[in-house]
Protein backbone atom coordinates (compact mmCIF):
# COMPACT_ATOMS: atom_id res chain seq x y z
CA UNK A 1 0.00 0.00 0.00
CA UNK A 2 1.43 3.26 -0.62
CA UNK A 3 1.58 6.23 1.21
CA UNK A 4 -0.26 9.02 -0.39
CA UNK A 5 0.59 11.64 2.37
CA UNK A 6 4.47 11.14 1.11
CA UNK A 7 4.99 10.76 4.88
CA UNK A 8 7.60 8.73 5.39
CA UNK A 9 7.75 5.32 7.70
CA UNK A 10 9.96 5.41 10.61
CA UNK A 11 10.27 1.50 10.90
CA UNK A 12 10.87 0.56 7.21
CA UNK A 13 14.66 0.06 6.72
CA UNK A 14 15.32 -0.80 9.91
CA UNK A 15 16.75 -3.73 11.53
CA UNK A 16 14.83 -6.48 13.74
CA UNK A 17 14.77 -5.44 17.32
CA UNK A 18 16.72 -8.52 18.16
CA UNK A 19 19.34 -7.71 15.67
CA UNK A 20 19.87 -4.26 17.04
CA UNK A 21 19.88 -4.89 20.50
CA UNK A 22 23.31 -7.53 19.37
CA UNK A 23 24.49 -5.40 17.89
CA UNK A 24 24.40 -2.88 20.34
CA UNK A 25 25.86 -5.85 22.98
CA UNK A 26 28.17 -6.08 20.24
CA UNK A 27 29.55 -2.85 20.35
CA UNK A 28 30.60 -2.29 24.20
CA UNK A 29 31.43 -6.39 24.38
CA UNK A 30 33.30 -7.41 20.96
CA UNK A 31 30.63 -10.21 21.77
CA UNK A 32 30.26 -11.17 17.71
CA UNK A 33 34.49 -11.36 17.25
CA UNK A 34 34.64 -13.05 20.01
CA UNK A 35 31.76 -15.59 19.12
CA UNK A 36 32.83 -15.60 14.88
CA UNK A 37 35.87 -16.92 16.20
CA UNK A 38 35.30 -19.59 18.87
CA UNK A 39 31.54 -20.59 17.90
CA UNK A 40 32.57 -23.00 14.91
CA UNK A 41 35.30 -24.32 17.14
CA UNK A 42 35.84 -28.31 15.86
CA UNK A 43 35.47 -30.73 18.80
CA UNK A 44 36.27 -34.49 18.00
CA UNK A 45 33.50 -36.63 18.36
CA UNK A 46 34.36 -39.78 20.70
CA UNK A 47 32.21 -41.79 23.63
CA UNK A 48 35.17 -40.95 26.40
CA UNK A 49 35.45 -37.50 26.24
CA UNK A 50 31.74 -37.48 27.57
CA UNK A 51 33.19 -38.21 30.61
CA UNK A 52 34.60 -34.87 31.36
CA UNK A 53 30.93 -33.82 30.64
CA UNK A 54 29.27 -35.84 32.98
CA UNK A 55 31.66 -34.06 35.45
CA UNK A 56 30.82 -30.64 34.06
CA UNK A 57 26.88 -31.16 34.26
CA UNK A 58 27.00 -32.97 37.52
CA UNK A 59 29.09 -29.09 39.40
CA UNK A 60 26.05 -27.46 37.51
CA UNK A 61 23.62 -29.74 39.32
CA UNK A 62 25.36 -29.85 42.48
CA UNK A 63 25.17 -25.87 42.19
CA UNK A 64 21.72 -25.51 41.31
CA UNK A 65 20.84 -27.79 44.37
CA UNK A 66 22.82 -26.33 46.79
CA UNK A 67 21.44 -23.00 46.48
CA UNK A 68 17.98 -24.37 46.92
CA UNK A 69 18.99 -26.56 50.07
CA UNK A 70 21.19 -23.13 51.66
CA UNK A 71 17.45 -21.69 51.44
CA UNK A 72 16.23 -23.81 54.18
CA UNK A 73 19.39 -25.10 55.99
CA UNK A 74 20.47 -23.81 59.97
CA UNK A 75 24.37 -23.97 60.64
CA UNK A 76 24.07 -23.41 64.10
CA UNK A 77 24.79 -26.23 66.67
CA UNK A 78 22.74 -24.70 69.17
CA UNK A 79 20.52 -27.27 70.81
CA UNK A 80 17.33 -27.64 70.54
CA UNK A 81 14.23 -30.32 71.13
CA UNK A 82 12.77 -31.58 67.95
CA UNK A 83 8.73 -31.09 67.54
CA UNK A 84 8.49 -31.60 64.08
CA UNK A 85 6.81 -34.48 62.01
CA UNK A 86 8.79 -37.11 62.12
CA UNK A 87 7.37 -38.78 64.83
CA UNK A 88 10.42 -40.84 66.38
CA UNK A 89 12.14 -37.89 66.64
CA UNK A 90 10.30 -36.24 68.44
CA UNK A 91 11.07 -34.50 71.77
CA UNK A 92 14.97 -35.85 71.13
CA UNK A 93 17.46 -33.40 71.96
CA UNK A 94 19.33 -32.00 68.70
CA UNK A 95 21.41 -29.28 67.40
CA UNK A 96 19.46 -26.75 65.14
CA UNK A 97 21.76 -27.90 62.17
CA UNK A 98 20.34 -31.82 62.16
CA UNK A 99 16.75 -30.42 62.98
CA UNK A 100 16.89 -27.96 59.95
CA UNK A 101 17.90 -31.50 58.06
CA UNK A 102 14.89 -33.17 58.87
CA UNK A 103 12.59 -29.87 58.28
CA UNK A 104 13.88 -30.01 54.80
CA UNK A 105 13.67 -33.82 54.03
CA UNK A 106 10.08 -34.08 55.35
CA UNK A 107 8.26 -30.51 55.51
CA UNK A 108 10.02 -28.76 52.43
CA UNK A 109 8.21 -29.33 49.42
CA UNK A 110 10.87 -31.11 47.31
CA UNK A 111 13.13 -31.24 50.16
CA UNK A 112 14.16 -34.96 50.39
CA UNK A 113 14.29 -35.03 47.04
CA UNK A 114 16.44 -32.58 46.39
CA UNK A 115 18.71 -33.56 49.06
CA UNK A 116 19.29 -37.02 47.44
CA UNK A 117 19.99 -35.21 44.27
CA UNK A 118 22.25 -32.75 45.85
CA UNK A 119 24.13 -35.47 47.00
CA UNK A 120 24.56 -38.45 44.28
CA UNK A 121 25.51 -35.40 41.90
CA UNK A 122 28.07 -35.18 44.00
CA UNK A 123 29.09 -38.65 43.98
CA UNK A 124 28.92 -38.70 40.12
CA UNK A 125 31.00 -35.62 39.98
CA UNK A 126 33.84 -36.85 41.73
CA UNK A 127 33.76 -40.60 39.97
CA UNK A 128 33.07 -39.00 36.45
CA UNK A 129 36.43 -36.79 37.57
CA UNK A 130 38.36 -39.96 38.65
CA UNK A 131 37.45 -42.19 35.73
CA UNK A 132 38.22 -38.58 33.19
CA UNK A 133 41.33 -38.12 34.78
CA UNK A 134 42.46 -41.81 33.99
CA UNK A 135 41.03 -41.06 30.83
CA UNK A 136 43.71 -38.24 30.17
CA UNK A 137 46.50 -40.46 32.15
CA UNK A 138 45.95 -43.68 29.86
CA UNK A 139 46.17 -41.66 27.05
CA UNK A 140 48.57 -39.23 27.49
CA UNK A 141 46.92 -36.31 27.36
CA UNK A 142 48.12 -34.34 30.15
CA UNK A 143 51.29 -34.04 28.12
CA UNK A 144 52.66 -30.40 27.06
CA UNK A 145 51.13 -28.28 26.04
CA UNK A 146 48.30 -29.90 28.65
CA UNK A 147 50.37 -30.06 32.07
CA UNK A 148 48.81 -26.90 33.69
CA UNK A 149 45.53 -28.30 32.88
CA UNK A 150 46.07 -31.61 34.30
CA UNK A 151 47.44 -29.42 37.48
CA UNK A 152 43.53 -27.96 37.39
CA UNK A 153 41.47 -31.32 37.02
CA UNK A 154 43.63 -32.77 39.80
CA UNK A 155 43.00 -29.82 41.89
CA UNK A 156 39.18 -29.91 41.00
CA UNK A 157 39.36 -33.76 42.13
CA UNK A 158 41.23 -33.00 45.26
CA UNK A 159 39.38 -29.58 46.43
CA UNK A 160 36.29 -32.02 45.05
CA UNK A 161 36.97 -34.69 47.97
CA UNK A 162 37.02 -32.18 50.64
CA UNK A 163 33.85 -30.50 49.31
CA UNK A 164 32.50 -33.67 49.56
CA UNK A 165 33.63 -34.29 53.60
CA UNK A 166 32.30 -30.89 54.62
CA UNK A 167 29.02 -31.43 52.75
CA UNK A 168 27.89 -34.56 54.59
CA UNK A 169 29.01 -33.42 57.60
CA UNK A 170 26.61 -30.40 57.64
CA UNK A 171 23.68 -32.71 58.76
CA UNK A 172 25.47 -33.20 62.29
CA UNK A 173 23.94 -36.35 62.11
CA UNK A 174 25.97 -39.27 63.86
CA UNK A 175 27.19 -41.17 61.12
CA UNK A 176 28.74 -37.68 59.73
CA UNK A 177 29.70 -36.95 63.30
CA UNK A 178 31.90 -39.87 63.52
CA UNK A 179 33.65 -39.23 60.70
CA UNK A 180 34.22 -35.59 62.05
CA UNK A 181 35.74 -37.14 65.16
CA UNK A 182 38.00 -39.28 62.73
CA UNK A 183 39.62 -36.11 61.46
CA UNK A 184 39.97 -34.93 64.74
CA UNK A 185 42.08 -37.64 65.48
CA UNK A 186 44.05 -37.31 62.53
CA UNK A 187 44.40 -33.54 63.26
CA UNK A 188 45.28 -34.65 67.13
CA UNK A 189 48.24 -37.50 65.28
CA UNK A 190 50.39 -34.64 64.19
CA UNK A 191 53.62 -33.84 66.05
CA UNK A 192 53.76 -30.45 67.91
CA UNK A 193 50.98 -28.43 66.00
CA UNK A 194 48.09 -31.16 66.70
CA UNK A 195 46.93 -29.74 69.29
CA UNK A 196 47.01 -26.00 68.69
CA UNK A 197 44.92 -26.56 65.24
CA UNK A 198 42.48 -28.80 66.74
CA UNK A 199 41.39 -26.27 69.16
CA UNK A 200 41.83 -23.82 66.15
CA UNK A 201 39.33 -25.19 63.99
CA UNK A 202 37.19 -26.58 66.57
CA UNK A 203 37.10 -23.27 68.66
CA UNK A 204 37.60 -25.72 71.60
CA UNK A 205 37.29 -28.72 72.92
CA UNK A 206 35.41 -31.10 70.47
CA UNK A 207 33.10 -30.79 69.37
CA UNK A 208 32.46 -27.70 70.11
CA UNK A 209 30.28 -24.58 69.04
CA UNK A 210 32.15 -23.99 65.68
CA UNK A 211 32.92 -26.43 63.86
CA UNK A 212 29.22 -26.84 61.72
CA UNK A 213 29.31 -22.95 61.05
CA UNK A 214 32.63 -23.22 59.75
CA UNK A 215 32.11 -25.84 57.61
CA UNK A 216 29.14 -24.29 56.08
CA UNK A 217 30.90 -21.39 55.26
CA UNK A 218 33.99 -23.24 53.71
CA UNK A 219 31.44 -25.79 51.90
CA UNK A 220 28.62 -23.19 50.46
CA UNK A 221 31.03 -20.42 49.68
CA UNK A 222 34.91 -20.96 50.13
CA UNK A 223 35.77 -24.46 47.99
CA UNK A 224 32.72 -23.72 45.24
CA UNK A 225 34.34 -20.40 44.76
CA UNK A 226 37.82 -22.02 43.97
CA UNK A 227 36.65 -25.35 42.43
CA UNK A 228 34.98 -22.98 39.61
CA UNK A 229 37.37 -20.74 38.97
CA UNK A 230 39.31 -23.44 38.31
CA UNK A 231 36.40 -25.05 36.21
CA UNK A 232 36.48 -21.60 34.22
CA UNK A 233 39.81 -22.02 33.48
CA UNK A 234 40.40 -25.64 32.70
CA UNK A 235 37.65 -24.79 30.01
CA UNK A 236 39.64 -21.49 28.90
CA UNK A 237 42.76 -23.79 28.30
CA UNK A 238 40.81 -26.52 26.66
CA UNK A 239 39.07 -23.83 23.92
CA UNK A 240 42.94 -22.13 23.86
CA UNK A 241 45.11 -25.33 23.07
CA UNK A 242 42.29 -26.98 21.16
CA UNK A 243 40.97 -30.75 22.00
CA UNK A 244 42.94 -33.64 21.99
CA UNK A 245 41.88 -36.75 19.40
CA UNK A 246 42.66 -40.37 19.05
CA UNK A 247 44.67 -41.42 16.25
CA UNK A 248 43.15 -42.07 12.55
CA UNK A 249 42.87 -41.17 8.96
CA UNK A 250 43.40 -37.37 8.63
CA UNK A 251 43.96 -36.65 11.89
CA UNK A 252 47.32 -34.94 12.31
CA UNK A 253 49.26 -32.83 15.55
CA UNK A 254 47.97 -29.78 13.45
CA UNK A 255 44.20 -30.45 12.56
CA UNK A 256 41.26 -31.51 14.86
CA UNK A 257 38.89 -33.31 12.64
CA UNK A 258 35.11 -33.53 14.48
CA UNK A 259 31.86 -31.16 14.70
CA UNK A 260 31.89 -27.06 15.21
CA UNK A 261 30.67 -25.84 18.83
CA UNK A 262 27.80 -24.69 16.69
CA UNK A 263 25.01 -25.92 16.21
CA UNK A 264 26.00 -29.66 16.31
CA UNK A 265 27.97 -30.28 19.62
CA UNK A 266 25.98 -27.35 22.03
CA UNK A 267 23.01 -29.33 21.05
CA UNK A 268 24.27 -32.27 21.88
CA UNK A 269 25.59 -31.55 24.65
CA UNK A 270 22.34 -29.60 26.01
CA UNK A 271 20.35 -32.79 24.99
CA UNK A 272 23.51 -34.83 27.42
CA UNK A 273 22.90 -32.47 30.25
CA UNK A 274 19.21 -33.23 30.55
CA UNK A 275 20.29 -36.91 30.42
CA UNK A 276 22.45 -36.76 33.22
CA UNK A 277 20.08 -34.71 34.89
CA UNK A 278 17.30 -37.11 34.50
CA UNK A 279 19.61 -40.03 35.23
CA UNK A 280 20.90 -38.51 38.51
CA UNK A 281 17.10 -37.41 39.71
CA UNK A 282 15.63 -40.96 39.04
CA UNK A 283 18.87 -42.88 40.82
CA UNK A 284 17.85 -39.99 43.58
CA UNK A 285 14.74 -40.64 43.77
CA UNK A 286 14.30 -44.66 44.00
CA UNK A 287 18.19 -44.75 45.65
CA UNK A 288 17.87 -43.53 49.31
CA UNK A 289 21.13 -41.95 50.71
CA UNK A 290 22.52 -40.81 53.88
CA UNK A 291 19.34 -40.82 55.54
CA UNK A 292 19.88 -39.09 58.53
CA UNK A 293 16.31 -39.61 60.37
CA UNK A 294 17.56 -43.46 60.69
CA UNK A 295 20.59 -42.87 62.48
CA UNK A 296 19.96 -40.21 64.92
CA UNK A 297 21.97 -36.66 65.84
CA UNK A 298 25.49 -36.99 66.85
CA UNK A 299 26.31 -37.38 69.95
CA UNK A 300 29.97 -37.66 71.35
CA UNK A 301 29.27 -40.67 73.46
CA UNK A 302 28.02 -43.09 70.76
CA UNK A 303 29.83 -44.14 67.77
CA UNK A 304 27.59 -45.38 64.57
CA UNK A 305 27.88 -48.46 63.33
CA UNK A 306 29.00 -49.31 59.58
CA UNK A 307 30.92 -45.44 59.86
CA UNK A 308 32.31 -45.33 56.58
CA UNK A 309 32.82 -42.09 54.45
CA UNK A 310 31.72 -41.42 50.66
CA UNK A 311 33.80 -43.80 48.24
CA UNK A 312 36.25 -41.16 47.46
CA UNK A 313 37.59 -40.75 51.19
CA UNK A 314 37.96 -44.54 51.50
CA UNK A 315 41.67 -44.76 50.07
CA UNK A 316 42.90 -42.41 52.90
CA UNK A 317 40.27 -44.29 55.56
CA UNK A 318 41.33 -48.18 54.32
CA UNK A 319 45.17 -46.95 55.46
CA UNK A 320 44.04 -45.79 59.00
CA UNK A 321 42.56 -49.02 59.41
CA UNK A 322 44.89 -51.62 58.51
CA UNK A 323 48.06 -49.55 59.72
CA UNK A 324 49.37 -51.32 63.18
CA UNK A 325 48.89 -48.47 65.72
CA UNK A 326 52.42 -47.79 66.54
CA UNK A 327 53.42 -45.82 68.73
CA UNK A 328 56.03 -43.72 70.67
CA UNK A 329 56.86 -42.13 73.78
CA UNK A 330 59.76 -39.54 74.29
CA UNK A 331 60.26 -36.48 76.70
CA UNK A 332 56.84 -36.42 77.94
CA UNK A 333 55.17 -36.94 74.42
CA UNK A 334 53.06 -39.84 72.08
CA UNK A 335 53.77 -39.85 68.45
CA UNK A 336 50.89 -42.14 67.04
CA UNK A 337 52.17 -43.50 63.94
CA UNK A 338 49.16 -45.44 63.52
CA UNK A 339 47.68 -42.16 61.87
CA UNK A 340 50.70 -40.47 61.43
CA UNK A 341 51.95 -42.49 58.81
CA UNK A 342 48.79 -43.01 57.40
CA UNK A 343 48.17 -39.22 56.95
CA UNK A 344 51.92 -38.54 55.21
CA UNK A 345 51.35 -41.58 52.65
CA UNK A 346 47.92 -39.51 51.34
CA UNK A 347 49.17 -36.45 50.21
CA UNK A 348 52.37 -38.19 48.98
CA UNK A 349 50.23 -40.07 46.81
CA UNK A 350 48.27 -37.29 45.66
CA UNK A 351 51.21 -35.11 44.90
CA UNK A 352 52.85 -37.72 42.86
CA UNK A 353 49.37 -37.59 40.95
CA UNK A 354 50.15 -34.24 40.72
CA UNK A 355 53.92 -33.83 39.19
CA UNK A 356 53.49 -37.14 36.70
CA UNK A 357 53.57 -35.30 33.98
CA UNK A 358 56.60 -33.40 34.47
CA UNK A 359 58.40 -36.16 35.21
CA UNK A 360 57.59 -38.00 32.31
CA UNK A 361 58.53 -35.02 30.28
CA UNK A 362 61.46 -35.19 31.91
CA UNK A 363 62.52 -38.56 31.33
CA UNK A 364 61.56 -39.15 27.81
CA UNK A 365 63.57 -35.17 27.25
CA UNK A 366 60.61 -34.46 24.46
CA UNK A 367 59.37 -30.69 24.77
CA UNK A 368 56.98 -30.65 21.17
CA UNK A 369 53.36 -30.46 21.41
CA UNK A 370 51.28 -33.43 21.41
CA UNK A 371 47.54 -33.47 20.27
CA UNK A 372 46.85 -37.07 19.24
CA UNK A 373 46.59 -39.55 22.02
CA UNK A 374 48.34 -42.32 22.70
CA UNK A 375 46.78 -45.89 22.56
CA UNK A 376 47.80 -46.94 26.23
CA UNK A 377 48.91 -50.70 24.95
CA UNK A 378 51.79 -48.45 23.27
CA UNK A 379 53.08 -46.97 26.45
CA UNK A 380 53.55 -49.79 28.74
CA UNK A 381 55.04 -48.25 31.31
CA UNK A 382 52.76 -45.74 31.91
CA UNK A 383 49.96 -47.74 31.37
CA UNK A 384 51.49 -50.31 34.11
CA UNK A 385 51.60 -47.73 36.85
CA UNK A 386 48.16 -46.80 35.93
CA UNK A 387 46.79 -49.90 36.66
CA UNK A 388 48.99 -50.25 39.68
CA UNK A 389 47.56 -47.13 41.46
CA UNK A 390 44.06 -48.50 40.62
CA UNK A 391 44.52 -51.75 42.43
CA UNK A 392 46.23 -49.94 45.27
CA UNK A 393 43.20 -47.83 45.46
CA UNK A 394 40.37 -50.42 45.41
CA UNK A 395 42.42 -52.58 47.97
CA UNK A 396 42.53 -49.64 50.15
CA UNK A 397 39.12 -49.34 49.72
CA UNK A 398 38.50 -52.48 50.90
CA UNK A 399 40.49 -51.74 53.79
CA UNK A 400 38.79 -49.10 54.37
CA UNK A 401 34.91 -51.36 54.75
CA UNK A 402 36.65 -54.12 56.49
CA UNK A 403 33.94 -54.35 59.05
CA UNK A 404 31.13 -54.45 56.44
CA UNK A 405 32.98 -56.77 54.32
CA UNK A 406 33.58 -59.17 57.41
CA UNK A 407 30.17 -58.36 58.42
CA UNK A 408 28.75 -59.20 54.87
CA UNK A 409 30.64 -62.53 54.68
CA UNK A 410 31.03 -63.42 57.56
CA UNK A 411 34.65 -63.38 57.91
CA UNK A 412 37.55 -62.44 60.00
CA UNK A 413 38.37 -58.45 60.26
CA UNK A 414 41.39 -59.69 61.12
CA UNK A 415 42.03 -61.45 57.75
CA UNK A 416 40.43 -58.70 55.74
CA UNK A 417 43.23 -56.42 57.55
CA UNK A 418 45.88 -58.77 57.01
CA UNK A 419 44.88 -59.44 53.37
CA UNK A 420 44.80 -55.33 53.23
CA UNK A 421 48.04 -54.93 54.25
CA UNK A 422 49.50 -57.61 52.10
CA UNK A 423 48.16 -56.94 48.90
CA UNK A 424 48.37 -53.07 49.47
CA UNK A 425 52.32 -54.27 48.71
CA UNK A 426 52.27 -57.27 46.40
CA UNK A 427 48.71 -56.23 44.35
CA UNK A 428 49.99 -53.14 42.44
CA UNK A 429 53.54 -54.72 41.61
CA UNK A 430 51.72 -57.96 39.93
CA UNK A 431 49.31 -55.61 38.23
CA UNK A 432 51.81 -53.75 36.84
CA UNK A 433 53.99 -56.14 35.56
CA UNK A 434 50.48 -58.38 34.59
CA UNK A 435 49.63 -55.03 32.43
CA UNK A 436 52.85 -54.60 30.81
CA UNK A 437 53.07 -58.06 29.71
CA UNK A 438 49.39 -57.86 28.25
CA UNK A 439 50.51 -54.46 26.33
CA UNK A 440 53.31 -56.12 25.08
CA UNK A 441 51.15 -59.13 23.41
CA UNK A 442 48.83 -56.45 22.04
CA UNK A 443 51.62 -54.53 20.35
CA UNK A 444 52.85 -58.18 18.74
CA UNK A 445 48.85 -58.85 17.80
CA UNK A 446 49.38 -55.48 15.96
CA UNK A 447 52.45 -55.94 14.35
CA UNK A 448 51.11 -59.96 13.30
CA UNK A 449 48.40 -57.84 11.92
CA UNK A 450 49.92 -55.14 9.82
CA UNK A 451 52.35 -58.10 8.17
CA UNK A 452 50.02 -60.57 7.90
CA UNK A 453 46.71 -59.33 7.79
CA UNK A 454 43.33 -60.09 9.73
CA UNK A 455 42.02 -63.98 10.61
CA UNK A 456 39.26 -64.10 8.07
CA UNK A 457 38.10 -67.73 9.08
CA UNK A 458 38.21 -69.02 5.93
CA UNK A 459 40.23 -72.56 6.06
CA UNK A 460 42.00 -73.16 2.86
CA UNK A 461 43.99 -76.37 1.75
CA UNK A 462 47.17 -76.07 -0.70
CA UNK A 463 47.66 -78.53 -3.26
CA UNK A 464 50.57 -80.86 -0.79
CA UNK A 465 47.77 -81.33 1.80
CA UNK A 466 48.52 -78.29 4.28
CA UNK A 467 45.62 -76.66 5.97
CA UNK A 468 46.15 -72.99 6.00
CA UNK A 469 43.17 -70.05 7.32
CA UNK A 470 43.03 -67.53 5.08
CA UNK A 471 44.10 -64.10 6.27
CA UNK A 472 42.85 -60.69 4.46
CA UNK A 473 45.10 -57.37 4.51
CA UNK A 474 44.14 -54.14 6.13
CA UNK A 475 43.39 -51.03 4.56
CA UNK A 476 45.44 -48.47 4.58
CA UNK A 477 43.53 -46.57 7.30
CA UNK A 478 43.80 -49.33 10.11
CA UNK A 479 47.57 -49.94 8.49
CA UNK A 480 47.96 -46.10 9.70
CA UNK A 481 46.15 -46.74 13.23
CA UNK A 482 48.77 -49.28 13.91
CA UNK A 483 51.54 -48.02 12.86
CA UNK A 484 51.30 -44.04 13.29
CA UNK A 485 52.80 -43.94 16.99
CA UNK A 486 55.76 -43.24 17.79
CA UNK A 487 58.31 -45.33 19.67
CA UNK A 488 61.20 -43.29 21.40
CA UNK A 489 64.99 -44.70 21.55
CA UNK A 490 66.34 -44.48 25.98
CA UNK A 491 68.22 -41.73 26.62
CA UNK A 492 71.83 -42.87 26.51
CA UNK A 493 74.68 -41.54 28.58
CA UNK A 494 77.65 -41.51 25.99
CA UNK A 495 80.69 -42.97 26.65
CA UNK A 496 82.45 -42.98 29.97
CA UNK A 497 85.72 -41.08 28.78
CA UNK A 498 85.56 -38.10 26.39
CA UNK A 499 87.77 -37.79 23.62
CA UNK A 500 90.91 -36.87 25.63
CA UNK A 501 90.32 -39.79 27.80
CA UNK A 502 89.42 -37.70 30.90
CA UNK A 503 86.36 -39.46 32.80
CA UNK A 504 82.95 -37.27 32.46
CA UNK A 505 81.39 -36.95 35.20
CA UNK A 506 77.81 -37.56 35.52
CA UNK A 507 75.47 -36.41 37.95
CA UNK A 508 73.29 -38.45 40.03
CA UNK A 509 70.02 -36.88 37.88
CA UNK A 510 71.74 -38.06 34.78
CA UNK A 511 71.97 -41.33 35.73
CA UNK A 512 68.53 -41.19 36.74
CA UNK A 513 67.02 -40.04 33.81
CA UNK A 514 68.78 -42.67 31.71
CA UNK A 515 67.50 -45.97 33.80
CA UNK A 516 64.19 -44.39 34.21
CA UNK A 517 64.30 -43.50 30.29
CA UNK A 518 65.44 -47.20 29.66
CA UNK A 519 62.74 -48.52 31.59
CA UNK A 520 60.29 -46.91 29.84
CA UNK A 521 61.77 -47.28 26.42
CA UNK A 522 64.03 -50.07 26.14
CA UNK A 523 64.18 -53.32 24.39
CA UNK A 524 62.04 -55.01 27.02
CA UNK A 525 59.40 -52.17 27.39
CA UNK A 526 58.43 -51.86 23.44
CA UNK A 527 57.81 -54.15 20.33
CA UNK A 528 59.05 -52.62 17.44
CA UNK A 529 57.00 -51.41 14.82
CA UNK A 530 56.72 -53.51 11.40
CA UNK A 531 58.88 -51.58 8.83
CA UNK A 532 58.27 -51.40 4.93
CA UNK A 533 60.67 -53.57 4.43
CA UNK A 534 58.99 -56.58 6.26
CA UNK A 535 55.85 -55.48 5.17
CA UNK A 536 56.87 -55.44 1.09
CA UNK A 537 58.90 -59.02 1.99
CA UNK A 538 55.60 -60.56 3.49
CA UNK A 539 53.04 -59.15 0.58
CA UNK A 540 55.41 -59.73 -2.19
CA UNK A 541 54.39 -63.60 -1.54
CA UNK A 542 57.88 -64.68 -0.10
CA UNK A 543 56.61 -67.13 2.68
CA UNK A 544 53.17 -65.84 2.53
CA UNK A 545 50.70 -67.87 2.35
Amino acid sequence: MSNETGATNPRRGQAPRGERIADWADGRLGIYSLAKSNMRKIFPDHWSFMLGEVALYSFIIIILTGVYLTLFFHPSMAEVTYHGSYVPMQGVRMTQAFESTLDISFDVRGGLLIRQIHHWAALVFLAAMMVHMMRVFFTGAFRKPREVNWLFGFLLLVLGMFTGFTGYSLPDDLLSGTGVRFIEGVILAMPLVGSYLQFFIFGGEFPGHDIIPRFFTVHVLLLPGIMLGLLVAHLILVFYHKHTQFPGAGKTNNNVVGMPLLPVYMAKAGGFFFLVFGVISVIAAIASINPVWAIGPYRPDQVSTGAQPDWYMGFAEGLVRVMPGWEWNFWGHTVNFGVLIPILIFPLVLVAIAVYPFVESWVKGDKREHHILDRPRNVPTRTGFGVAWLVAYFVMLIGGGNDLWATHFHLSINSITWFVRIAFFVGPVLAFIATKRICLGLQRRDKDKVLHGRESGIIKRLPHGEFIEVHEPLDQEQLHLLTQHEQPAPLELGPEVDENGVERKLSRSQKLRAKLSKAYYGEDNVIPKATVEEYKEITSGHGHH
